[in-house]
C-alpha cells in the first residue's frame, strides 16, 4: 500500500514510517521538515496525497497550541485527502478525550477527531492510553529545587511500539474500525514516579497534587472493550539503563 504519514518525523511517526516500509509499504512522509505546514491549505498536501490509500495522522503538538492545532490540521488534511482520492484517513488519539471536558487537551484531541469524521474519508480513530515513559516525563516537566509534583491519577501505560504495531494494522485494513489500546497493568502515576526515582537514586521528592476531576476519577484508563497489549511498567522500568 501507499501510506502518508502526517508527523511522520515524529517519536510515533517515524517508528512507523520504519515499521511500514520494513513490510513493503510506500511511505509520503508529511512533516514540517519535508516541506509542509499542516497549519495551512496551501502546501501541496493534495498533491502529496494523490495515490494514498490511507493517511495516518500521528502530529502532536504543545499544549498551549492545540486548541488550534490539532482541529486545523484535521480540517486541512481531511479537505486534502477527500479531493486526493484518499480511501482511508486513521487518527491516533487519547484514551478518554470524550470523558474530560476539564481538560483542555483532551478537548482539543476531540475535536480533532470530530473534525476528521465530518470531512476525512474512511475515518478511523485509535485511542492509547499514556506511553510506558509518561511517568518519566512528568519528572523531567514536573521537578524543580528537588521536588517533584506529581498529578495524581491512575494510569494504564502502553508500550510505543505496540501503538505502532496497530496502527499500521488499522492502516492496512488488518483491523477495522475505531479502537482503544492499553497497557496490561493499571498504575498510579505518583507512585510509578517514585519507583523511577528510586531506581535512579536521584534525590527526588514526590508529592502528589490535584489533576482534572475527569483523570482523577480514572478518564485516563482504557474501557472495557479495549485492546491490552505489550509489557507492564515494571518490565519496562527493569530494562531501563
Amino acid at each position: 500500500m501507499k501510506i502518508a504519514i502526517a508527523g511522520a518525523t515524529g517519536r510515533i511517526g517515524s517508528q512507523l514510517a520504519a515499521l511500514a516500509r520494513k513490510e513493503g509499504h510506500e511511505v509520503v512522509e508529511i512533516a514540517r521538515e519535508t516541506g509542509f505546514d499542516l497549519l495551512s491549505p496551501d502546501t501541496g498536501l493534495e498533491q502529496a496525497l494523490v495515490g494514498v490509500d490511507t493517511v495516518v495522522d500521528v502530529t502532536a503538538c504543545p499544549l498551549d497550541q492545540a486548541a488550534t492545532f490539532f482541529p486545523t490540521v484535521a480540517r486541512n488534511i481531511g479537505t486534502a485527502a477527500t479531493a486526493a482520492g484518499v480511501r482511508r484517513s486513521v487518527v491516533l488519539s487519547i484514551v478518554g478525550v470524550d470523558r474530560s471536558p476539564d481538560y483542555d487537551y483532551y478537548v482539543a484531541k476531540l475535536a480533532q477527531e470530530q473534525a476528521y469524521r465530518e470531512i476525512a474519508p474512511g475515518v478511523v480513530v485509535l485511542r492509547a492510553t499514556q506511553f510506558l515513559d509518561f511517568a518519566a516525563q512528568m519528572l523531567e516537566w514536573n521537578t524543580q529545587d528537588g521536588v517533584a509534583q506529581i498529578i495524581d491519577v491512575p494510569t494504564q501505560p502502553v508500550a510505543t511500539g505496540e501503538i505502532v504495531r496497530l496502527l499500521l494494522d488499522v492502516a492496512t485494513g488488518a483491523v477495522e474500525g475505531d479502537v482503544e489500546l492499553g497497557g496490561p497493568k493499571q498504575e498510579n502515576l505518583v507512585d510509578q514516579v517514585r519507583r523511577l526515582v528510586a531506581k535512579s537514586g536521584r534525590d527526588v521528592r514526590v508529592e502528589p497534587v490535584a489533576a482534572p476531576e475527569s483523570l482523577m476519577n480514572g478518564a485516563m484508563l482504557p474501557g472495557a472493550g479495549a485492546l491490552l497489549r505489550g509489557p507492564s511498567f515494571d518490565t519496562w522500568l527493569a530494562e531501563q539503563a
